[in-house]
């Protein structure tokens, strides 16, 4: 993490607040989190601030984070990190991606997680629009139990979701998933372990390309 931003001086942690607002998009957030409740204790989110931190252990005993962009340079990242070491909130770093299906790795890191973590929590990525829509997906389905059908609403463009972009492959995952349970029942770590062919998978996907260039090149997707 030697890319981390140093906030131990006061120069340091100006450069940080200022990248964590216009490089990284944090003043769009300070206005609109894309908060949402999911049921169980856990919430999603955007990228959130130091005060927004404090906010939701306030508003709701926040015990854990789930960072779904796992450790990067931005100054969000060193700033999330410091408040969470103040208030006593675990921060866990889980790298998931959102132009990619997930690896079979990162599906049982996020089962493994949602297993031990302290509730409440929240999980985020940089716009809670893709990878925490992956990610609370996937905490519905294997930490609820909740239908893959029912949990696949997590990716919506109601969160900023695209399923006609490069971003629609996470739905193309759990669509897989569906088709093939409709044939003969298997449970979905089952299939993830046994069945799931994840670069036979991306190469079936196919995106329009111009949902694609406003994902990436408008809004400047992570």
């Amino acid at each position: 993490m030697s890319d981390v931003k140093d906030i131990s001086t006061t120069g340091g942690r100006i450069v940080a607040w200022l990248d964590m607002h216009l490089v990284d998009h944090g003043a769009i957030r300070a206005v609109y989190n894309n908060f949402y409740d999911l049921g169980g204790g856990m919430y999603r989110s955007s990228q959130p601030s130091p005060a927004q931190i404090r906010k939701y252990q306030q508003k709701f005993g926040l015990k854990s984070i789930i960072n779904l962009r796992g450790a990067h340079g931005y100054g969000s990242y060193a700033l999330e990190r410091e408040a969470c070491e103040k208030l006593g909130v675990a921060l866990h770093d889980v790298k998931l991606y959102s132009r990619t299906p997930p690896e079979i790795e990162e599906v049982h890191a996020m089962d493994d997680l949602f297993k031990t973590i302290e509730y409440p929590a929240l999980l985020h990525c940089k716009s809670g629009a893709d990878r925490a829509g992956l990610g609370a997906a996937l905490y519905r389905i294997l930490h609820l139990g909740h239908r893959v059908e029912d949990a696949m609403a997590e990716l919506d463009w109601v969160y900023g979701h695209f399923k006609s972009a490069k971003t629609g492959v996470l739905d193309f995952f759990f669509a897989t998933y569906v088709a093939r349970n409709a044939k003969s029942p298997i449970g979905f770590l089952e299939w993830v372990d046994t069945e799931y062919n994840r670069l036979e998978l991306h190469a079936r996907f196919r995106e329009e390309g111009w949902a694609s260039l406003i994902v990436d090149k408008v809004l400047h997707r992570e």
